[in-house]
């Protein structure tokens, strides 16, 4: 191990657990020049042959956008192990490509000015896995910027962060049927995110977010928020065009602070029914869905339709418990995947893949109990060496809420999980870890060293 490499790893992690800020910038240039470079885009389309791109163009600066975000680098891991754990890319993969978070323990630290930046290490990493590294801290980044935005707009809510693709997969086939061809664009791109705000006995409302990430100049995060543009275009909730939106791009630079681009289109769309419709049951198992992807653009125009994906109010109602039973198996994954996932996806969502307990890197299942911050907390854990030296993670949902998911009684976690809003500790260590995490859905992540 060289100079380099000797960090001892308790000051890794406490460094995990130390608050940085994040720049936040959205303005009317920056919509302006977002709009540049999807008209230069569409040219160079146009010129190949292809044609312009189907966008969102009614996108500005984000009112009372927050001038940063303050976090730490532990949260940021959180999010994207959150994210990842039902996203899986193969057979049973969920939670072990939920534990690929922690490649980025070293990858982020606070500057001298208390803003984050990429640490030296996650310098070095650029040359293996760039792109990657740059597309999941943005998707953290972006799901916890939408989070705040959406929580600041309805303070009296809950907010949800699902992952877009895995709540489509419920109505639509997302990839080609007959294995040959690609299908329409407007199907390949799709949003990564549905936000959700909810409130028990009320109709939610709902924001889309496409999220970018590079560690290029700020042109390229312009070319990247009009490419996110088109990814937002392809889904429609209520009428053509009019549901609310949030394009995030996280600008890495190598050697300067990180900082969130971001644009919106305002608006609000809620899941409210046609008629005197009672609450949507929320325990109730989905079938699997065989939708046409097809969007109406005019309706006074009978067959006007395009491809992509359309939620009409006669079916709010089924996208309600959609959302809801989506996150319920983001959150079940998280702490372990097998049956009590299985039991909220349908087959396109991947059922399968978690109908057994079997997952890499993974010996025991959702059989790891600590109490953090006095609360009791149900989860897995994972053994792994850093820098030669063993770490113990832990991922887990409080006890109760979990005993709800594992259940099947998602109405029931969602009135608890709501009754506790604003109760959670915002401590970022604990006597027992050195750095700590528990987020307004009742998930923990907590890091330590494993004494033997």
């Amino acid at each position: 191990m060289n100079k380099d490499e000797s960090k001892a790893v308790s000051e890794i992690l406490h460094e995990l657990s130390k608050t940085s800020h994040v720049q936040v910038r959205s303005s009317t240039e920056l919509a302006a020049h977002v709009s540049e470079a999807a008209e230069d885009e569409d040219v160079t389309r146009t010129d190949k042959g292809q044609g312009p791109l189907r966008r969102r163009t009614d996108y500005r600066a984000v009112r009372n956008a927050p001038r940063s975000l303050t976090l730490t680098p532990w949260q940021i891991i959180h999010a994207i192990g959150l994210g990842a754990a039902s996203a899986r890319q193969g057979a049973g993969r969920g939670l072990a490509e939920h534990w690929g978070s922690l490649r980025y323990n070293q990858a982020m630290e606070g500057n001298q000015g208390d803003y984050l930046q990429l640490s030296s290490e996650g310098r070095d990493l650029l040359r293996f896995y760039k792109a990657t590294q740059s597309g999941e801290i943005g998707t953290g980044f972006a799901s916890l910027l939408g989070e705040k935005l959406v929580r600041s707009r309805y303070p009296d809510h809950s907010v949800s962060v699902i992952p877009a693709d895995v709540a489509l997969k419920a109505g639509w086939t997302l990839r080609s049927t007959s294995g040959t061809g690609a299908r329409p664009e407007p199907l390949q791109r799709r949003p990564h995110f549905f936000v959700e705000a909810w409130k028990p006995g009320q109709p939610s409302k709902v924001i889309l977010v496409s999220s970018k990430g590079t560690h290029s100049s700020v042109h390229q995060v312009h070319k990247q928020l009009s490419t996110a543009s088109a990814h937002v275009e392809s889904v429609h909730i209520g009428p053509y065009g009019t549901v609310p939106y949030l394009l995030i791009g996280t600008e890495i630079p190598k050697k300067e602070s990180l900082a969130l681009h971001i644009v919106e289109a305002p608006g609000t769309t809620v899941l409210r029914p046609p008629g005197e419709a009672s609450e949507a049951d929320l325990d109730l198992a989905l079938d699997q869905g065989n939708r046409m992807a097809d969007v109406v653009r005019h309706p006074e125009r009978l067959g006007a339709t395009v491809p992509g994906f359309q939620v009409l109010p006669e079916d709010f109602d089924w996208f309600s418990i959609v959302l809801a039973r989506t996150e319920a198996a983001t959150l079940t994954a998280f702490t372990g995947g097998g049956k009590p996932t299985a039991q909220y996806l349908t087959k396109e969502q991947g059922r399968r893949h978690f109908q057994h307990d079997v997952h890499a890197d993974t010996d025991r299942l959702r059989d790891a109990e600590h109490r953090i911050h006095g609360i009791d907390f149900l989860g897995t854990d994972h053994i792994y060496r850093l820098n030669g030296t063993r770490v113990e993670a832990f991922s887990g949902l409080e006890r109760n809420l979990y005993m709800h998911l594992h259940d099947g009684r998602v109405n029931e976690y969602r009135r608890e999980v709501h009754d506790l809003r604003g109760q959670w500790p915002d401590r970022s260590t604990s006597e027992q870890w050195s750095a700590v995490s528990i987020r307004a859905d009742g998930t923990v992540m907590a890091i330590r060293l494993r004494e033997d």
